[in-house]
């Protein structure tokens, strides 16, 4: 049974891969599993037949048979224990790579997703020249803590595991800005992640979206 993700109809991102819909084609990408992609409207988003799937309204979803899940990480998560190749078979860097894992998602991507926010949100509110640096501040720490860890290696531990394919696909997301220039190193790794067969093709799938399905009236 093929499953089923959604998708943004129209993403903002304008089909660049920040949509978090990338990191679960790219997983299924990397295992070399087919799948369908549902495309939805904002609107669509906020009835009830896609609240049942993601009860906070967003996207992706993940469908197979009777198993709906949401939200980014759990499904790579899924796809990995699935499908062999993107967690070790050791047991000990099979949990460092599910570490890896969360802390992608809980350490490092809400400070430079709330950089993110204040840069593209909050430029008109008074108190953004006060509250910037404290974001920027945050961000930076987290992205030298990081730089620090990885050093000149390729991947986190050794091998690309799912760890990786979510750290980079987090650290993607903030490759416009300007601030992964600042880490040669981590520019570096996201470059690697970039050349895996697997997530050009997660990438071209995504910006063909884009580029070729128009907004609903």
């Amino acid at each position: 049974m093929t499953p089923i993700i959604t998708a943004f109809e129209q993403s903002p991102d304008h089909g660049t891969g920040q949509a978090r819909d990338m990191r679960v084609r790219w997983a299924l990408e990397e295992m070399n599993q087919p799948y369908d992609v549902r495309l939805v409207s904002f609107s669509e988003m906020k009835e009830p037949a896609h609240l049942a799937l993601h009860p906070f309204g967003q996207i992706p979803t993940y469908e197979k048979g009777d198993l709906t899940l949401f939200e980014s990480g759990a499904i790579v998560f899924h796809i990995a224990e699935r499908h062999g190749g993107l967690l070790p078979d050791d047991a000990n860097a099979r949990w460092r790579a599910i570490t890896w894992m969360f802390a992608a998602l809980n350490t490092v991507e809400p400070p430079l997703v709330d950089r993110e926010v204040a840069m593209l949100q909050e430029r008109d509110k008074p108190w953004y020249e006060q509250r910037q640096p404290v974001v920027e501040d945050r961000a930076r720490k987290r992205l030298d803590e990081l730089s620090r860890r990885l050093g000149d290696a390729d991947w986190l531990d050794g091998t690309f595991t799912a760890g990786d394919l979510l750290m980079v696909g987090v650290l993607f997301r903030s490759k416009d800005s300007g601030i992964l220039e600042e880490y040669p190193n981590l520019s570096a790794y996201v470059a690697r992640g970039e050349a895996r067969p697997a997530f050009m093709r997660a990438f071209a799938a995504q910006l063909t979206v884009f580029t070729t399905v128009q907004p609903s009236k």
